[in-house]
């Protein structure tokens, strides 16, 4: 097999490589924006973990992890969930199996004070550029923590309604700038279809793929990072800047594309 120190970032996997570790991206890579994994796709995580360590990092807050990842790995064997990496609120938190539960190992949490500023950016800002909702689906503003969250439509808006609202993110990219001129001392980021991400200065899902390098033990040059936002407007685009080898998808059906294709090349290895 190739040295996996020779694999150069890119945006498209070739089958001639096998990771040690292959990292998702969760919504509209592994499974449409806030909906349970497909079977096809459980089936096929259930087989990388006997190949390789897996991590998901996203945007969304455990209990989002638990309703599209965690219930349906359930059945999942301990030895296999030993195996799974996840990294809520863009890498601020992660969390392991451990005896038969999932246990939270790092968080890094916001003040009080910094999530209240925050929320009154996001507000006022979104109202001035027109982009504060009146009809939604949940709240608009979440705080999860180690992250605070602007989702123009709530955050149990239907997909196809949060695609229709921003498809050239032209909105969230003027709601970063503006929110990020308010807040320097924090780190504001476009997320999914229509959200807009705050976390600790610094803190972006580079962050969380250097911290996995340092627990999991695996260097980065022996990592996938799988994601459908890579580009330089994507909250993926920092994963970038690590050196790790990238591959851009468009859906999680693109995503199981992917995982058939190391499957294979690891039954050949």
């Amino acid at each position: 097999m190739t040295d996996p120190t020779t694999v150069p970032s890119a945006d498209v996997w070739t089958a001639d490589w096998l990771p040690r570790l292959v990292a998702f991206d969760l919504d509209d890579t592994l499974a449409p924006s806030k909906s349970a994994l497909d079977p096809r796709m459980v089936e096929l995580l259930h087989d990388l973990l006997e190949v390789s360590e897996v991590c998901i990092i996203s945007g969304g807050q455990i209990a989002q992890f638990r309703a599209q990842v965690i219930d349906r790995l359930a059945n999942a064997s301990p030895g296999r969930l030993e195996r799974l990496h996840l990294m809520p609120t863009c890498g601020t938190q992660y969390w392991r199996h451990r005896d038969g539960e999932w246990v939270q190992v790092y968080a890094q949490n916001l003040s009080a004070e910094q999530i209240e500023r925050a929320f009154r950016s996001l507000e006022a800002r979104a109202k001035e550029l027109g982009f504060w909702e009146s009809e939604t689906w949940g709240p608009i503003l979440e705080d999860r923590g180690s992250q605070v969250t602007f989702s123009a439509l709530g955050q149990l808006a239907p997909v196809d309604v949060k695609r229709r609202w921003d498809p050239t993110g032209e909105k969230k990219n003027a709601l970063r700038a503006a929110v990020q001129a308010d807040l320097a001392d924090l780190e504001v980021r476009s997320g999914g279809s229509t959200s807009v991400d705050i976390t600790r200065r610094g803190i972006d899902k580079a962050y969380g793929m250097r911290r996995l390098e340092e627990v999991s033990g695996i260097p980065i040059a022996e990592m996938l990072f799988v994601g459908d936002r890579l580009d330089p407007d994507g909250n993926d685009f920092p994963v970038k800047t690590t050196g790790v080898a990238c591959h851009a998808v468009d859906g999680w059906e693109d995503t199981a594309g992917v995982v058939a294709a190391i499957l294979d090349y690891a039954r050949l290895g």
